[in-house]
């Protein structure tokens, strides 16, 4: 996924009420930007650390501009929430992920029973629901997912095993917007109940894919799977 207009530099001065951040510019003029995320984001966030930002021209909004992604730990970490839908929906219909190839129709936001998942996609032999999450979050070598309690990514798993029980393939992909790290795993400590119906989902047939995204203020690509433990 590229950039189609070129991102805005600035330095972080805080994040605050979840949705919001204030950021110096280059020009020393400080602005409010939107944050997609929100959750703790815990590990990706630092005073002062250098930020990218995407001007929006849009006369309904209230910030003019998209908080995108933060420099900390010698790179890129992408905490614009919106963005792994978009890789994921790209990478099936490109086929740039190897678990997710062979797909002729794939789109995006398709309800079944009580959710609706990120990305839909089939071929002449099967049906596959594919459910996307942002990971930010790092421990160690570790990639971990949530940051925060989230009842919603547990009822998202609770209809992943019933559209894997349906007869549908179903994948938990979770995109991990950050290069320092190794291996994905549940953030128990955080949510143990999460964690657990990742396990159930699991063991119900439902896949895991976590997926590593190299950030860079130009684009944001999908580069290799890795490895999990649960």
């Amino acid at each position: 996924m590229e950039f189609n207009t070129s991102l805005i530099p600035g330095r972080l001065i805080k994040r605050y009420k979840r949705f919001l951040a204030d950021v110096r510019l280059e020009d020393d003029s400080i602005v409010t930007a939107h944050c997609t995320n929100s959750g703790t984001m815990k590990t990706c966030l630092e005073e002062n650390a250098p930020v990218y930002l995407t001007p929006v021209n849009d006369p309904k909004r209230k910030t003019k501009f998209t908080w995108e992604m933060i420099f900390i730990n010698g790179d890129w970490i992408g905490i614009n929430t919106s963005i792994p839908n978009i890789l994921a929906f790209e990478a099936v219909r490109d086929g740039t992920i190897e678990k997710l190839k062979g797909y002729n129709r794939v789109e995006r936001e398709v309800q079944f029973q009580d959710s609706r998942f990120d990305v839909y996609a089939e071929n002449d032999t099967e049906r596959c629901f594919i459910e996307v999450k942002n990971v930010t979050m790092k421990e160690g070598t570790f990639a971990l997912f949530p940051d925060a309690v989230t009842t919603r990514g547990r009822k998202h798993l609770e209809t992943l095993i019933r559209a894997k029980e349906t007869g549908f393939r179903s994948v938990m992909l979770y995109v991990i917007q950050r290069m320092d790290v190794e291996k994905f795993g549940p953030a128990r400590a955080i949510d143990p109940e999460y964690a657990d119906v990742l396990e159930k989902a699991y063991s119900a047939g439902v896949e895991i894919i976590p997926v590593q995204a190299k950030v860079t203020p130009e684009k944001i690509e999908i580069v290799k799977e890795l490895p999990f433990e649960l």
